[in-house]
């Protein structure tokens, strides 16, 4: 899907959609890095399937530390010479600011006659009228709200989409919650750093652990400005949004989704373990983790940042009661006026 969206994108850029590519992409290779003789006999297999097919004929495999160290130096410096290690790489993959991707698409858009886009605004109000619906919606700065009809509604608001879900009333969305998890990362500025590693580079998840717990270091460019990332570190809030209130989880229980919520509670604790143990990590324990990575890693060089909210899908189970899904889900209205996309 991925590769369908970058010749979306590339289509645009041939019309003059955007403004320069290099804005939002830029060329990182993108490698799977294991550890031991389980991880390489996996990465192995991996390798022999995936190199199969068409969009990966060009994927790379090694277990030569001369090689490695050309792949991801600064992750090479400082290790065991006997540490049994292998990777995989492809040289087309890629670095997005979806920020910066976002920006230039809507620009785009609202450059089109029939096309109005609002900033600084909350819906509070969403209802049935006739075969459509009204929206109200509030101006965050100037304090003025109005309304607006609509025929058809979609609800991609990210964590907000659960509440505005919920405040639609339609039958579809009874049953549905949300469980709102922060994602955390180490940040390095330090240009004597960065400049030895220009990668993406992916290990695998603990065991027991979930699969957003992929750990990974990653070259990033942002505005033409390169920094390093590594985590993800698992954080914990009641927020549905990195702004958001604090109130948005206790207020989105129903008499409707409790029993699914109690049930997920019950059904996971092995998540809820590992979320608190996420949550009482010192930074020192953090930079252990990337350590497995990058040897060498100093504290000064690194700071923790908050990258944003996720609120992981609950829904009703015919068989436990309730679930938590990880992916996402497009939840629709019977008569197809309102849709809303969750996860």
């Amino acid at each position: 899907q991925f590769e369908v969206s970058k010749q979306f994108w590339a289509f645009l850029a041939r019309k003059g959609t955007f403004g320069s590519a290099k804005s939002f992409i830029n060329p990182v290779p993108h490698l799977s890095f294991v550890q031991g003789e389980n991880g390489i006999s996996f990465l192995k297999t991996r390798f022999e399937a995936m190199s199969k097919h068409h969009a990966f004929s060009s994927m790379e495999y090694t277990e030569d530390k001369a090689t490695l160290a050309e792949w991801m130096p600064l992750m090479m410096s400082g290790r065991a010479a006997d540490e049994k290690i292998a990777a995989t790489r492809m040289l087309n993959g890629t670095d997005v600011n979806f920020g910066a991707l976002t920006n230039q698409l809507l620009n785009h858009l609202s450059s089109a006659p029939d096309t109005q886009i609002k900033y600084r605004s909350r819906v509070t109000g969403l209802t049935r009228k006739g075969a459509g619906w009204t929206v109200m919606v509030k101006d965050v700065n100037g304090g003025g709200t109005r309304e607006i009809d609509a025929k058809f509604v979609f609800l991609g608001a990210g964590g907000a989409a659960l509440p505005l879900l919920q405040m639609s009333g339609i039958e579809e969305s009874k049953g549905f919650g949300g469980f709102p998890v922060s994602g955390q990362w180490l940040r390095c500025d330090n240009p004597e750093v960065v400049k030895h590693h220009q990668a993406k580079v992916y290990s695998q998840a603990a065991v027991g652990s979930p699969p957003m717990s992929v750990p990974h270091l990653d070259t990033r460019v942002v505005d033409g400005n390169k920094s390093l990332l590594f985590g993800p570190y698992a954080g914990f809030t009641t927020k549905f949004l990195k702004h958001g209130s604090f109130l948005d989880l206790p207020l989105s229980v129903r008499v409707a989704n409790i029993k699914p919520m109690l049930a997920v509670a019950r059904d996971n604790m092995d998540l809820t373990k590992y979320l608190v143990s996420e949550v009482m990590q010192s930074m020192e324990q953090r930079l252990e983790s990337l350590r497995r990575f990058y040897p060498e890693a100093k504290a000064e060089d690194w700071r923790l940042e908050v990258a944003g909210q996720r609120v992981q899908i609950i829904k009703k189970d015919a068989k436990k009661g309730g679930v938590l899904q990880f992916g996402t889900e497009l939840v629709s209205a019977q008569d197809g006026s309102l849709a809303a996309l969750l996860g």
